[in-house]
């Protein structure tokens, strides 16, 4: 299979870069976390961040948001937001005496749900379906989202006071789930002179618009995958599955997504077709927050990571000509 890029995939792969090298000015020593959101977005996903407060989440949707040129809002969740909040609420215009759509903070192409455990679980159900639809429905109209639409939620660890995790359900709708984690020594050192240098968000340069990333989000679509790579991601889910770890293996969707960064990763390393490393390439992040360990694995200390490699690594690897 000849590796000979098309004109829209070059630009695809010409623009991609141009973003990454905007969000390194500010995002600093994170170049894997960086490309993962980029090819979920490309994927046509939306992003989790799982983390503690203060290691970049929000500079790093704000930078993504600039570099693309996407119009962009941000929602604080604590428990008082309301689900109209959200989707958006009729109004009566006093001039027209009819009742008018005020729109909510979801309506945008780029939408950071900041510590989006923290609010009520109707909020967060009305979030959920605005990103599994595309669309919100108040008093029986129904309003499309813009496009693209992104949506970045960050959530807390496990154990912070007053927060409400997302159960396994919502978890789903989101293509990856990441960590950024604390930066090395060496990247704290250069993040904390690079401060001191006055860099900040407005370093970050416009390099690409809206309407190039909707065009982008298309040509991933068709990225050729062979058939070898189908059954490798629906064996790698079949055997989730079936783990005697899990209690909860890879739904349909979970394939899905697995399949779409897939493509976007083929595409991010310079083909036009997938091998199988472009599946592994993200395995965990795809995966890992959609599956869940059973009693068995709780008491040997087993991890889902842990079971992902076993599942990975006793998987017969197809051989996918170049």
């Amino acid at each position: 299979m000849a590796n000979d890029l098309t004109i829209e995939q070059r630009q695809v792969l010409d623009l991609s870069n141009r973003v990454i090298r905007e969000i390194k000015k500010v995002i600093i020593g994170k170049d894997d976390i960086i490309i993962k959101v980029l090819l979920s977005i490309l994927a046509g996903g939306h992003v989790l961040i799982e983390d503690i407060p203060g290691v970049g989440k929000t500079t790093l949707a704000l930078a993504l948001s600039k570099a693309l040129s996407l119009d962009y809002k941000r929602v604080q969740f604590t428990p008082d937001v309301l689900p109209t909040d959200i989707t958006g609420f009729m109004v009566l215009d006093r001039e027209s005496n009819r009742f008018v759509y005020k729109k909510g903070a979801a309506m945008t192409n780029l939408f950071l749900a900041d510590e989006i455990n923290r609010t009520s679980s109707k909020t967060q159900s009305a979030l959920l379906e605005v990103m599994e639809e595309g669309k919100v429905t108040v008093d029986g109209v129904t309003y499309p989202m813009p496009d693209p639409y992104i949506v970045i939620a960050t959530q807390n660890p496990i154990g912070s006071i007053g927060t409400q995790m997302l159960p396994e359900s919502q978890m789903d709708r989101f293509i990856v789930r990441l960590s950024m984690g604390y930066p090395s020594v060496q990247n704290e050192v250069t993040m904390l002179r690079a401060k001191h240098s006055q860099v900040s968000i407005d370093n970050v340069d416009p390099v690409a618009s809206a309407a190039q990333l909707s065009q982008a989000i298309s040509v991933i679509d068709n990225i050729y995958v062979a058939e070898p790579i189908f059954e490798y991601i629906a064996a790698i889910a079949a055997a989730t599955r079936n783990n005697r770890y899990l209690k909860l293996g890879l739904s349909p969707r979970g394939s899905i997504a697995l399949l779409k960064m897939t493509r976007a990763t083929a595409l991010l390393k310079g083909r036009c077709f997938a091998i199988p490393d472009d599946v592994i390439f993200s395995i965990n992040e795809v995966c890992a927050h959609r599956l869940l360990l059973n009693q068995k694995a709780k008491i040997a200390g087993i991890t889902i990571p842990q079971v992902i490699s076993e599942i990975v690594s006793q998987m017969p690897v197809p051989k996918v000509k170049g």
